[in-house]
């Protein structure tokens, strides 16, 4: 385990669970609007569910990542919007604590503090006097409406002319909102659009990508003796382990009731196809919880022991997060197909349980067959090809 207060970190994971059936009321709203509720994020803070990868001298807890699986599994029990959301905070946030001292006070001074990111480059950092002078556009910006700060990645000319991606901390007042997150999943997370016009950046709130995708191995602070790649996925994997977990219990919760029409079952619960298919279910469901919990442990123990990263166990990590995405769609597919034509109706919680599951397997970082492709030409002794690993 971290060196952080771990009954801290613990009450976390049951106060959310306790807040399961009020967070998940704002579900529809959330999808509505196609933005998380403010009541939601409020509850967040209150949980201290945005101080989970914050370093203790912050004020924060530097959890480990197998809370942030079980926290996450809790919230998309509620929302996978919400819970996705989180996840996607804890990676940015971890992100600030590779940048020099000032930069997190500056960052991390505003209470519960929000800062969404991606790591795909989406504009230009031209150096001037004291920094650089960015411009550009990133798309799939989860939670911005609701942040403080971004993290971007753009592309900065080197001293011998060649580019150079780097990483960098801009406040969300100084960047535009595009609003065009109109979706057929995950609407709840506001993923939208945000674009720079000549935004000055501070040469400190300024870092090259391949410093930050490396973490710092041997950082007094445990959590960061580990790569980005391997930490991203880590933080971001129980939000599919949780949907996998909500269409369960939205099944059963839903059974009793039903029938099989135009068969002679008068209760679906009776009927042997039903048998064979939950348990289908439920086994690919503990599939994807052994694969998150996998990975989640290789993360934390590789982050107190401090050992050096494989590239195998790199490859690993993301072939488990894929893993989890695959096994957990698979699970609310059979949980959806057994529902029943009323579940498409939009006060169902099923069918957009489906959407969202079917929506994060198609995110570049989670999509199975990358993950798998990756992993598989490691074990076949090729480099990979990609920085991303």
């Amino acid at each position: 385990m971290l060196t952080a207060d771990v009954p801290a970190r613990q009450d976390v994971v049951r106060r959310v669970a306790d807040l399961v059936p009020t967070l998940g009321r704002h579900a529809g709203w959330a999808e509505e609007h196609r933005r998380l509720h403010n009541e939601q994020i409020e509850a967040l803070a209150a949980a201290g569910v945005f101080r989970l990868r914050i370093p203790a001298r912050h004020g924060g807890y530097e959890a480990d990542t197998t809370t942030l699986v079980d926290v996450a599994a809790e919230l998309a029990r509620a929302d996978g919007s919400l819970a996705w959301t989180a996840s996607v905070y804890w990676i940015p946030s971890w992100m600030v604590g590779l940048f020099p001292e000032p930069v997190q006070q500056e960052v991390f001074d505003t209470p519960d503090v929000r800062v969404c990111g991606t790591l795909s480059p989406g504009g230009t950092a031209s150096p001037v006097d004291g920094g650089v002078r960015v411009n550009g556009r990133w798309r799939f910006i989860t939670g911005a409406h609701h942040s403080h700060w971004q993290e971007i990645i753009a592309i900065q000319p080197g001293p011998d002319g060649q580019p150079i991606p780097v990483v960098a901390l801009v406040p969300l007042s100084d960047l535009h909102l595009v609003d065009d997150w109109h979706t057929s999943g995950m609407r709840g997370t506001g993923s939208v659009t945000t674009i720079a016009e000549d935004v000055f950046v501070p040469a400190e709130r300024v870092l090259p990508l391949p410093v930050v995708l490396s973490g710092a191995a041997g950082a007094d602070v445990t959590m960061y003796r580990a790569p980005l790649l391997p930490v991203a996925s880590a933080s971001s994997v129980g939000t599919v382990l949780g949907l996998a977990r909500a269409a369960r219990e939205t099944f059963f919760e839903r059974l009793p009731h039903r029938k099989i029409t135009y068969t002679g079952y008068d209760s679906q619960r009776e009927a042997p196809v039903t048998h064979l298919k939950v348990a289908e279910a439920a086994l690919r469901a503990d599939q994807a919880d052994f694969h998150a919990h996998r990975l989640a442990g290789l993360v934390d123990g590789k982050c107190v022991d401090g050992t050096p990263w494989t590239l195998l166990e790199r490859a690993q990590a993301r072939a488990d997060l894929g893993e989890v995405c695959r096994l957990a769609r698979e699970a609310v597919d059979i949980y959806a197909r057994a529902s029943g034509g009323s579940s498409i109706y939009s006060d169902v919680p099923i069918q957009r349980i489906a959407r969202d599951v079917q929506a994060v397997n198609m995110h570049a970082l989670m999509h199975p067959d990358t993950n798998a492709e990756l992993y598989g030409r490691v074990l076949c002794g090729l480099e990979p090809n990609t920085l991303y690993v």
